[in-house]
């Protein structure tokens, strides 16, 4: 798993709240493989949230750029490793400043704390998990991802597609405008407010095809995007929800594993795509160092 994190405290906060602010600066922090996305050793944890002054079992808020999945990550990891108070500020840093409130830009240093953490399974799944459940009625599946990853047009993994059964509901859904990043990458706009949540009744109507009384699992390509729609059912009151963790990065390379809409990543043309650029770019010098001598 990918987990994201510098930490800094804010404001003045109550006697057992830690207001935790994640940045995408220690990317492989937490995560043992690229490859599994797995956490790292439990110890090793214990270690870096320790000497950080953060212990799950307090109360906790996470937040970071309005909307980014970064917070919700972190929710999902603090509650796999057994905090049970940890809630998102999803408007982040952005909304806090349009508030006119007090920041501050001095990294901040938790006294530290000696860790014992207690594994929470109940809220993660694995892929052998995953594939027991299939079929199973009283479980549903989450997708995530883009529609194209969905359909198998967008190829992450050694296959593309998507688990059977699942109901694609891709991440920026949860937010009043799913466009609001392109609109921000074309400089259509210049604010992400956007991204902030739909009101709970419009993502109840986004969630109606599910049950909030059945298991739901959720899963992307990684993890990060099914922690934000994991934690939205969270907030709606869904009892039993759990993130795949290894996501499509895990089942997609498991073949043996049934998936709907597959699609095979296509080597030899990646290659002949390469090796074609690298003629032209040989072919672009060639013409370079010719016109350097004409001069």
């Amino acid at each position: 798993m990918q987990l994201f994190g510098t930490y800094d405290l804010l404001m003045p906060m109550p006697k057992h709240t830690l207001l935790v602010r994640l940045t995408s600066a220690m990317r492989p922090k937490f995560c043992a493989t690229k490859i599994t996305e797995d956490f790292i050793a439990t110890d090793r944890i214990e270690s870096i949230l320790g000497a950080a002054g953060l212990d799950p079992k307090r109360e906790t808020i996470v937040y970071g750029s309005r909307g980014t999945w970064n917070p919700y990550l972190a929710l999902y990891a603090l509650q796999y490793f057994g905090g049970s108070n940890v809630r998102v500020y999803h408007d982040g840093i952005e909304d806090w400043v349009a508030a006119g409130r007090a920041i501050s830009r001095d990294a901040s240093q938790l006294p530290p704390v000696a860790l014992k953490l207690e594994i929470n399974p109940t809220v993660a799944v694995t892929t052998k998990e995953v594939v027991g459940r299939l079929n199973n009625p009283s479980v549903q599946i989450v997708d995530a991802r883009t529609l194209q990853e969905f359909r198998g047009e967008d190829i992450r993994a050694i296959r593309g597609g998507h688990i059977p059964g699942a109901i694609n509901i891709p991440y920026e859904q949860n937010w009043i405008d799913p466009e609001t990043p392109a609109k921000l990458a074309r400089k259509q706009i210049t604010s992400n407010v956007g991204m902030s949540l739909k009101p709970a009744e419009d993502l109840k109507r986004l969630y109606a095809r599910l049950d909030p009384s059945k298991e739901t699992i959720v899963y992307c390509q990684s993890g990060a995007r099914a922690s934000e729609t994991a934690g939205v059912l969270q907030q709606l009151g869904f009892a039993n929800v759990k993130v795949y963790d290894s996501s499509w990065l895990g089942y997609g390379n498991t073949l043996d594993a049934p998936a709907d809409n597959v699609t095979f990543f296509n080597v030899g043309l990646l290659n002949s795509r390469i090796c074609a650029m690298q003629e032209r770019i040989n072919q672009l010098e060639k013409e370079l160092l010719e016109a350097k001598a004409q001069k």
